[in-house]
């Protein structure tokens, strides 16, 4: 054992000690066969949402010891792959591919209202934030030559497009992923976040009266790599933007441990490598609390306790998509072949 993988041996004993006593482990819930899930939003420690392929839309209010299951009707060839859940009756989805859809219900699933759509060629939505419920945000892949945006201010009810000579101006082979739902931050009504990949990895920030692109120190050599995920440090409304930590990677290789992470302290401003980076491609990263980190992909799950400097692998199991609850501290996960899971800590 060489001195690097000695270190690397020290820093994950010592990480998981605080979890042994609570047995840290990713417990497994009721799968749904042949459903991928890429959307998961959780509301409490006790209630959580999930979205994906076949038009499929699941809801737990018991911590996930159960799923009631929402077939969306008319819509069950589609890919939900996100969710923005408000409580137990009120929640927001959004279909991959053409034509871009968002639908919303009032009555805990059994009825899906059409709430915004687009029919234009090229169309592919990939992502949704919310800020204090209200305010929300919807991020597709450039038409035209300029990322699609779309904003709600009433729980998303109702959606404007940001006019196309506003919007952010991408390379012609930079886009987003619609891996997780997480790879945009909406701060406030005209604060957000967002990262991208494809043969060019960026994030981008616009803070009201000015945009700022700088790029990321991420693989980024065609379709299936660069930026997948994007954590802020804190939660709900008391979200740090100084601190902010980029996962992904190639998800084609995606045991490659090179160019899947970047982390800054000033904003994004400027961006660097962890010392110690995830083990694998990593497609959702969230902060859980204080300066500890959870990502998941592909190949496995890790946990980084000093904000992303450096990062212990915990789990092989595959997973698309990690959540903390907004409030509480419930961390859920869900990915291919129906998986869901949460993590005991």
């Amino acid at each position: 054992m060489n001195s690097r993988h000695f270190a690397v041996f020290v820093y994950c004993f010592l990480l998981v000690q605080p979890f042994m006593a609570g047995a840290q482990r990713i417990d497994t819930l009721e799968s749904r066969p042949g459903v991928s899930f890429r959307g998961l939003s959780v509301v409490n420690n006790r209630l959580l949402w999930v979205s994906g392929s076949k038009g499929t839309v699941g809801r737990s209010t018991n911590a996930g010891k159960s799923f009631q299951w929402f077939p969306v009707k008319g819509h069950e060839t589609r890919d939900f792959r996100d969710i923005e859940a408000f409580d137990a009756v009120t929640a927001v989805i959004m279909a991959v591919d053409s034509p871009g859809l968002i639908l919303r219900t009032h009555d805990g699933g059994a009825t899906w209202q059409e709430v915004y759509k687009d029919t234009r060629s090229g169309i592919f939505l990939d992502a949704m934030d919310f800020w204090k419920d209200k305010q929300g945000m919807a991020i597709g892949d450039p038409v035209g030559g300029r990322t699609v945006l779309v904003t709600s201010n009433d729980e998303g009810q109702h959606w404007t497009a940001i006019p196309p000579e506003i919007l952010p101006q991408p390379d012609s082979a930079e886009a987003c992923f619609a891996s997780s739902g997480t790879n945009i931050q909406l701060l406030s009504k005209k604060n957000y976040v967002f990262v991208t990949g494809g043969f060019r990895s960026r994030a981008y920030r616009y803070r009201g009266d000015h945009d700022q692109w700088v790029d990321l120190p991420l693989v980024q050599k065609g379709n299936s790599t660069g930026a997948n995920s994007l954590a802020i440090k804190g939660s709900g409304r008391k979200k740090n933007p100084r601190h902010m930590v980029v996962v992904g990677g190639d998800f084609t290789r995606d045991t490659i441990r090179t160019g899947n992470a970047a982390i800054t302290g000033d904003g994004g401003k400027t961006w660097k490598i962890p010392e110690e980076p995830p083990f694998g491609y990593r497609s959702s990263a969230v902060y859980i609390r204080g300066n500890r980190l959870i990502a998941c992909g592909t190949s496995g799950v890790d946990i980084s306790d000093d904000g992303g400097r450096h990062w212990c692998n915990i789990s092989k199991l595959g997973f698309h998509v990690v959540q903390v609850a907004k409030d509480g501290r419930a961390v859920y996960l869900a990915g291919g072949k129906g998986r869901l899971a949460k993590l005991a800590w």
